[in-house]
């Protein structure tokens, strides 16, 4: 299996964890009889801090998925996967780096490094995008 399909997976895997990790959550919320079950915003800006960073983590994963995972699925549908197997670790390692910081804090310097994390993202996919370009177009 290439770098690719493992990336791909593993993003897949992160966005899932981290909606288990937010039922539960949210689960305990309601269990503990802290809120009801039809409560919670979408946007999780009614949850404690914690709930609302975990909320937008996962939608952020969500957000960027269609990016990330369509250059990924662009590389695997064309046989291209040799343009991004190289970046494709460092590209998952900034995706789950982001998400945990802020799932950590939301400082002025948490929010520093989660930009950082999100550019490294960005910058890869733009890379991505211009070598897919530059193939198909010739």
């Amino acid at each position: 299996m290439n770098a690719t399909i493992l990336v791909l997976l593993g993003y897949i895997g992160w966005l899932l964890a981290l909606l288990i990790f937010l039922a539960i959550y949210r689960t305990a919320l309601v269990m503990g009889k802290s809120r009801k079950p039809n409560g919670f915003k979408a946007d999780g800006s009614d949850s404690p801090p914690f709930g609302e960073r975990l909320t937008r983590a996962q939608a952020n994963c969500v957000e960027s998925f269609a990016f990330i995972g369509g250059l990924l699925l662009v590389a695997l549908a064309t046989d291209s996967a040799a343009i991004t197997n190289g970046l494709a670790y460092i590209l998952l390692l900034a995706r789950m780096g982001q998400s945990i910081t802020h799932l950590i804090s939301t400082s002025v310097l948490a929010v520093q490094i989660r930009f950082a994390f999100f550019l490294v993202q960005v910058g890869i996919c733009v890379f991505w995008l211009m070598k897919f370009i530059e193939k198909f177009a010739s």
